[in-house]
């Protein structure tokens, strides 16, 4: 039985969470293609007080149909305060 969407999203972001030492905080994009499942998710580098100055990263992940992380990495770091179009 395939995985669906939210599974897919959650396993993301728990494979890159256990890799990265690092909380998953969204899953901005998420599409299928021949080559498996491609994920963007924003995880939270460092923690600030307040919580708009907190540190996120961006990572781009490929997952196989199953849903096992095949590859990653992180394309971009901001703070949560910014807003880029």
């Amino acid at each position: 039985m395939p995985l669906t969407i939210p599974e897919i999203a959650s396993k993301a972001k728990d494979q890159l969470s256990m890799l990265t030492g690092l909380k998953a905080s969204t899953v901005s994009s998420l599409h299928h293609d021949t080559e498996g499942w491609h994920i963007v998710a924003d995880l939270i580098e460092l923690k600030r007080i307040p919580e708009s100055a907190d540190i996120l990263a961006t990572y781009e992940a490929t997952l196989d149909e199953k849903g096992n992380l095949l590859s990653y990495q992180r394309t971009r770091r901001y703070t949560r305060g910014d807003v880029v179009e």
